[in-house]
């Protein structure tokens, strides 16, 4: 039997071994897309127990911060809420959670808490209802006085290069200009823009959102979409002064349905008016702001992201309990392959398409999306068009391998860009060590078993490209 998490935990073969702790292991990070707080970064916070880090709490404003991942398991547990996102003692709500991660056996989220109790805080032994008290005790000491242990210390203990935030058009982007300015902040921290309250002209308070997009270009409204493109573009070009190497959008699916200018204003009014808009007036306006904002991230040279085919908030009752993104989202089956297509086919028409990486949350597009990318690819940069890495529900082991067999069945593994955290979690770049260790053992076993040569060079090319330096290149980083 093997022993419980050791330094070759997930790692079968020799080869496997070799590539992991000789290359892969030892590259930086380059998180590219999470949800840390740049604020927490450039005051360097100091956690006081190990409940604030995983569980979260309260915001000033009544809304939730907090890791839902782990709230679901909480909650799969039987977990009363009050001890999820409630104002239970931390101690006691810790205890819920280690009653809850004791049963999740085949979950990720088992591995990862373990990963990182072990690579931050010396922890062997697995967390256990039995030594909860003594690991809380020993994890909240060294969070109060390890000077490694504050936030910028957990970023730089983990090799971290580049971290892109998600930030909103009309953001100021304060903390950024703070971190820009603080020599003592070696890692680059850049704003990523986040432009879908722009866009989702048929959702609740888009005009509010208008109304604040308008102020953030010294405007008093906004009266039509080519003004609302405008805002857009003038914020994208601030953003991209701060740094910006992507944009992301979380849209239900990706729209395309070309119309006239008209057409998209009738649709911007009526939202404006608070009338409902049916969806294929919405479509209308949103491929005309989409269109507009491919063309301006590909002269501006900032990688498009597109996360699409999530169902957001099924549960209208804890909705409206605790708002978004709180743990009520589920896939969503969204057969919109031939709209992508459409979509970078029309940009690609003038030369416009940007470096587009396109995450779906539902598996079953995994293959549509691999041939996808090979109808867009051009000599820009090498692996132009991605499919990004296994995502929310899919970034389990099975996740992470069906992924990475899709891509490099219908593209180049070789090109691909690697991992990144999606995580509002300062501990979360251990799940970095966790995709590396998957990915080294899925090229490790291909080695071994005939599939591909046991070539050194060109093993080591691909692992450290796919660990660091793929990434390193495609959002220019030198």
């Amino acid at each position: 039997m093997k022993a419980f998490m050791d330094k070759d935990f997930l790692l079968e073969t020799e080869t496997a071994k070799h590539l992991f702790h000789d290359y892969s292991d030892k590259m930086p990070l380059v998180d590219y897309h999470c949800h840390i707080s740049p604020q927490e970064i450039y005051e360097d916070r100091r956690f006081n127990n190990i409940c604030e880090v995983w569980l979260g709490g309260r915001n000033p404003d009544g809304t939730y911060f907090g890791d839902h991942y782990k709230w679901r398991v909480m909650r799969s547990n039987g977990t009363p809420e009050e001890y999820i996102t409630g104002d239970k003692p931390d101690y006691e709500r810790f205890l819920k959670f280690v009653a809850a991660l004791e049963m999740a056996i085949g979950n990720p989220m088992y591995h990862w808490c373990n990963l990182e109790l072990h690579k931050f805080f010396g922890i062997e032994e697995a967390l256990t209802m039995e030594n909860a008290k003594e690991i809380w005790d020993k994890v909240n000491d060294k969070l109060q006085h390890d000077p490694n242990l504050t936030v910028r210390g957990l970023i730089r203990q983990s090799n971290v290069a580049f971290i892109g935030t998600t930030d909103d058009p009309v953001d100021s982007l304060e903390w950024h200009k703070k971190i820009a300015g603080d020599p003592s902040i070696t890692f680059k921290v850049c704003p990523s823009y986040r432009p879908d309250k722009a866009i989702n002209v048929h959702k609740e308070g888009f005009a509010a959102y208008i109304a604040k997009l308008a102020k953030s270009v010294g405007k008093e409204t906004l009266g039509s979409t080519a003004e609302v493109i405008d805002a857009l573009i003038e914020r994208l070009r601030f953003f991209k002064e701060m740094g910006c190497r992507a944009s992301d959008h979380g849209l239900d699916y990706i729209p395309f349905r070309p119309g006239t200018a008209e057409q998209a204003d009738a649709a911007f009014h009526k939202a404006m008016k608070g009338e409902a808009v049916p969806i294929e007036e919405a479509e209308v306006y949103q491929t005309a702001v989409l269109m507009a904002l491919g063309k301006a991230y590909h002269d501006m040279d900032i990688a498009m992201q597109h996360h699409y085919s999530c169902l957001r908030n099924v549960n209208e009752k804890m909705y409206r309990l605790l708002g978004p993104d709180t743990g009520f989202d589920m896939i969503a089956q969204n057969t919109c392959g031939g709209n992508i297509a459409a979509y970078l086919s029309e940009l690609e028409k003038t030369g416009d398409c940007p470096k587009t990486i396109l995450y779906s949350l539902n598996p079953a597009d995994n293959e549509q999306l691999g041939t996808i990318l090979g109808c867009f690819q051009t000599s820009e940069v090498p692996g132009k068009i991605q499919h990004g890495s296994a995502w929310w529900f899919n970034d389990t082991k099975s996740g992470m391998e069906d992924q990475m067999r899709s891509l490099a069945n219908l593209g180049l593994l070789g090109n691909f860009i690697g991992m990144l955290t999606d995580s509002r979690s300062f501990l979360s770049y251990a799940r970095h060590d966790y995709f590396r260790r998957i990915m080294c053992n899925l090229i490790g076993n291909w080695v071994e078993n005939g599939e591909y040569p046991n070539n050194e060079a060109s093993l080591k090319k691909i692992v450290e490209g796919i660990s660091y330096t793929n990434a390193e290149r495609y959002f220019s980083l030198k």
